[in-house]
């Protein structure tokens, strides 16, 4: 079916054909048939199909007809910063001959742009659920007046923890029957449903289950290799297939960045992308890895659900997941809308016991190829072992708290919060140097003959010994008695020690 068939106008085709779109997927096509109409709802399918372009040209439609008579104002929530940004680059695309104005905010970023951008005013927000959290905290973004709500890629969400935070959200809004929600979700999970019955209106179900649920149109690959030769392979393949560019995956931090550094020091235009990476160099990666300034690009799971790359030929698991559905996600990235794809899985014996589950899960056996000798490549450079220590440091950046911030960021110190560690240790230092200078300046204006007494003698001076000191210093007439304390502490000597101790 054509998106012509639909009871579109003709900025809203205009913005269709600018994207590039000419017919409708099935998911957009059921979703149409009821969403366009106001009702709720909750759509099961998998990722590649056009959720996306589902729900925003449902708002758009619905904006402009304001048949509804809800607010003209989306949320549309995301699991991810990378998916986020995502959406805002399609909604952009399809609203290019509308005047609405679009917003995106997640953390790891500075929050004065997106604060600057709530107080100009934002049609359509996009975010994740911890920063708009925040400003509705901080009273810069008020979600009574949302008219439509969306809930991308929900299982994920749920799996991240973000349930209560969803919940949170949507008793914050007007009532259910006064804006129109809508759902998508790869699988509708016990938490999907909940939400659904919740917080949704009467809501109708989609599910398109596909006999596979792999993407039919992905040629997979399996090569069974030892741990220790598995780079030398997957330079061999890359050398091989020559791709465009390709999609690395790696279970562990630790390893992406090492295979990058394996990739750079033989000549591969290549970066890596992991979680702990500061916002800003996340988007710039993306970028260069979408603009073909790098081919390849070596990721853990963060890039496994939201990342679109137009055109993506391969993706290379270096690692088996140990979560089939994270298999179906990481090659999804490639046979995208209708075009074709390879995916190679790489087997060792660490991760081999993954694979039964994942077969299991995707209904079918990867078909295994040898490896004959020639495809190991020989890796001349040999990088040194990995300097990743985990979370990046990221300058400028950080959750600010809403309350006690300074002009410009950072927080204010408040009463009765401990003072970090490190600075604590670095100020008892600098007690401890000041009272050894005192000390000093106290043991050079008594003289060396009295500053023996506050030095520890190793073995203690007996009664008789501390004693006779005492005659020797105070003269012959010296008796323990009840006023020889006083005598003691009214000397120069002891007055000046015993301010030093109490300083």
């Amino acid at each position: 079916m054509k998106f012509t068939e639909f009871n579109f106008s003709e900025k809203i085709l205009k913005g269709i054909d600018k994207a590039g779109y000419i017919d409708c997927t099935p998911v957009q096509e059921k979703t149409f048939n009821i969403s366009l109409k106001g009702k709720d709802v909750y759509v099961q399918s998998q990722t590649g199909t056009g959720k996306t372009a589902a729900f925003i040209l449902t708002i758009l439609n619905n904006f402009e007809n304001n048949t509804l008579k809800f607010n003209k104002r989306a949320l549309i929530i995301a699991p991810t910063r990378e998916l986020a940004v995502q959406i805002e680059k399609e909604a952009k695309l399809l609203c290019s001959f509308f005047n609405i104005n679009i917003g995106c905010f997640f953390g790891g970023v500075g929050y004065k742009p997106q604060e600057e951008m709530l107080k100009k005013g934002v049609d359509i927000i996009i975010g994740t659920p911890g920063r708009l959290l925040d400003f509705e905290k901080q009273g810069k973004l008020s979600l009574k007046d949302i008219g439509y709500f969306v809930i991308d890629e929900a299982d994920r969400l749920f799996d991240m923890g973000f349930f209560p935070d969803i919940r949170r959200m949507a008793r914050r809004m007007s009532p259910y029957f006064k804006r129109q929600t809508m759902l998508f979700s790869a699988t509708l999970n016990i938490s999907a449903k909940q939400m659904a019955w919740e917080y949704m209106n009467s809501p109708e179900s989609i599910e398109i289950v596909s006999k596979n649920v792999t993407v039919e149109n992905i040629d997979q690959v399996l090569y069974h290799v030892g741990k220790k030769e598995k780079i030398s392979l997957l330079m061999g393949i890359l050398n091989s297939e020559l791709p465009r560019n390709a999609l690395i995956f790696t279970n562990t931090k630790h390893q992406a960045v090492r295979i990058h550094k394996y990739l750079v020091n033989n000549g591969k235009k290549c970066n890596y992308l992991i979680g702990d990476l500061p916002q800003k160099k996340r988007l710039t990666t993306i970028n260069d890895f979408k603009s073909g300034k790098i081919n390849l690009l070596v990721a853990t799971d963060v890039a496994a659900r939201g990342l679109h790359i137009d055109d993506l030929e391969l993706v290379v698991n270096y690692d088996l997941p140990g979560d089939c559905e994270n298999y179906v996600h990481r090659i999804g990235r490639t046979a995208r809308a209708g075009k074709s794809g390879k995916a190679v899985a790489l087997a060792c014996e660490e991760y081999i016991f993954n694979l039964e589950a994942i077969e299991k899960f995707i209904g079918m056996k990867i078909p295994v190829e040898y490896a004959s000798d020639d495809l190991y490549e020989k890796i001349e450079n040999v990088p040194p072992p990995s300097s990743y220590k985990g979370r990046e440091l990221k300058k400028g950046s950080g959750r600010r708290r809403p309350t006690g911030s300074k002009k410009g960021g950072g927080s204010v110190k408040k009463e009765g919060r401990d003072t970090p560690p490190a600075r604590k240790k670095k100020e008892d230092f600098k007690k401890r140097n000041k009272r050894v200078e005192r000390v000093k300046s106290v043991r050079k204006d008594i003289g060396k003959k009295d500053s023996r007494v506050l030095k520890k003698s190793k073995k203690p001076m007996t009664e008789e010994e501390r004693l006779a000191y005492y005659k020797k210093k105070y003269g012959d007439n010296f008796k323990i008695n009840d006023g020889h304390t006083a005598k003691v502490r009214k000397s120069s000597f002891f007055k000046k020690i015993i301010s030093v101790i109490k300083k």
